[in-house]
């Protein structure tokens, strides 16, 4: 592996290393940008550790500000973190205290895996000595770890497990986002530790999700959660899929056939993270609706238990509404011989900024079963979709060529209901028969079921007396 020269560093974080080595100070890039940066990866957070105590880093660089309650400063988008050695982790997550020191090497230590723990860097200039080039400090063989593409924890797993239990979540998602195997003690500790992460907050959970479905493939990640018994503190809700069979691919059960699918959907459309959330959770439903090998009202279930999962790791809400309500729409069944007002009805009922991922989500969902992308025809519907949208059919009230406001003045009624109600049912004519959306029409249409509501109102109150 060729040595990491000073151009594949950015110039930030080489101005920050240059200023501190000619304050006297050792400094070095360490972390995830190193790591990146040796494997062609582009890395957006990079890190310096330095024996630069916190205050003469805020002295040195203007502007900067502490980001923690340890000592890290931030400088721009780099963050700088003074050598130290941790003490107990109480809660498995933070050392209850640091303590700073001038070896690197104990700096190195401290840390998750050995390809995070390779530094780039040099000690200070002083009057007595000439100045060294850049080198490197491996004390735990990440390089080798590099080259080998596994992932191995610093010392004793087991401890670095114990002090923080996002390690675990970290050693998952690094695994799925690198493609390296887990070095096999390093698994095995997952395997022992996995209870701890019940002390990692839901918000660093759903924050690792992300991550790990943004690898290729996004199950690799998943899989290992699965391998190391971390799936069921998790996410109970998918742990609950292995082993309720289905009549899909030999083999595979509700949670193979998902993977399947999280797969597929990311193969169609690989940055759209909503699809691959929905295509994970399409079958969430399924374990607790199982009834003599059918899954009735699966759908139903999943949007429900969709949006518990994902509000409970802290997902905005709006993502959350729109992942739950692909799930809760995925069992369409489309046939060719839908009239052109069925396609409008399933547009309108669906929602035109859900149509596209819904189709890719069946798409997925047919490759997950082991079917052509286009079993059912998912292309033809596409087709005859886009085709209505592109003739600016009226799907919404604000297309209608009456408003509220209109049903108010022409027909004498006051705000309230029975006027939402009207424009419902002159949508759905609409929906129907585009031809019927003119004024005119609309407004003749609306006297005479006004005045059928007001009779049958009128009836109702007759018979109540």
């Amino acid at each position: 592996m060729a040595a990491l020269a000073p151009p594949h560093v950015p110039g930030e974080v080489l101005d920050i290393l240059r200023r501190l080595w000619s304050a006297g100070h050792a400094a070095y890039a360490v972390g995830g940008g190193v790591r990146d940066a040796l494997l062609g990866r582009t890395e957006t957070d990079w890190d310096v550790a330095t024996d630069a105590r916190p205050e003469r880093l805020l002295e040195l660089f203007p502007g900067s500000s502490y980001t923690n309650r340890f000592g890290t400063v931030g400088i721009g988008a780099v963050e700088a973190t003074t050598f130290r050695r941790d003490h107990r982790y109480g809660d498995h997550r933070r050392p209850d205290e640091v303590t700073f020191t001038h070896s690197l090497t104990e700096d190195l230590a401290r840390r998750d895996f050995t390809v995070n723990a390779i530094a780039w860097g040099r000690q200070g200039d002083s009057v007595a000595d000439r100045p060294v080039d850049p080198d490197w400090v491996d004390p735990h063989d990440g390089l080798g770890d590099l080259r080998a593409r596994l992932l191995r924890a610093v010392g004793d797993p087991t401890a670095r497990f114990d002090e923080d239990a996002l390690r675990l979540l970290r050693a998952a998602r690094l695994a799925a986002q690198l493609d390296f195997e887990i070095e096999p003690g390093t698994l095995a500790a997952m395997r022992v530790t996995a209870p701890l992460v019940r002390w990692v907050s839901a918000e660093r959970v759903g924050a690792e999700l992300r991550r790990m479905l943004a690898a290729d493939p996004p199950s690799r990640g998943l899989r290992i959660l699965a391998q190391t018994d971390l799936l069921e503190p998790l996410l109970p809700e998918l742990a609950l899929q292995r082993g309720v069979a289905q009549d899909k691919l030999p083999g595979h059960d509700v949670w193979l056939h998902s993977l399947a699918t999280l797969d597929a959907a990311a193969r169609l459309d690989p940055g759209n993270e909503r699809l691959r959330l929905a295509a994970l959770l399409h079958d969430v439903g399924k374990p607790t609706t199982q009834a003599d090998g059918r899954f009735i009202g699966h759908d139903v279930e999943g949007a429900r238990l969709a949006e518990r999962l994902l509000s409970r790791l802290a997902f905005p809400r709006p993502e959350v509404g729109g992942v739950a309500w692909l799930v809760r729409q995925h069992m369409f069944r489309y046939q060719p011989s839908w009239s052109a007002a069925a396609v409008r009805r399933f547009i309108r009922r669906v929602g035109a900024a859900h149509i596209d991922d819904l189709l890719k989500l069946r798409q997925a969902d047919n490759e997950g079963s082991g079917l052509d992308a286009d079993a059912d025809r998912t292309s033809e519907l596409r087709r005859r979709i886009e085709g209505e949208l592109a003739a600016g059919v009226p799907l919404g009230l604000g297309q209608l060529a009456v408003d509220g406001d209109d049903l108010t003045r022409e027909l004498g009624l006051p705000p309230g209901p029975i006027i939402g109600r009207l424009l419902e049912r002159l949508l759905e004519s609409v929906v129907s028969d585009p031809a019927r959306n003119t004024r005119e029409l609309l407004l003749t249409d609306a006297r005479v079921w006004a005045a059928d509501m007001k009779a049958a109102a009128e009836v109702k109150g007759e018979a109540e007396r």
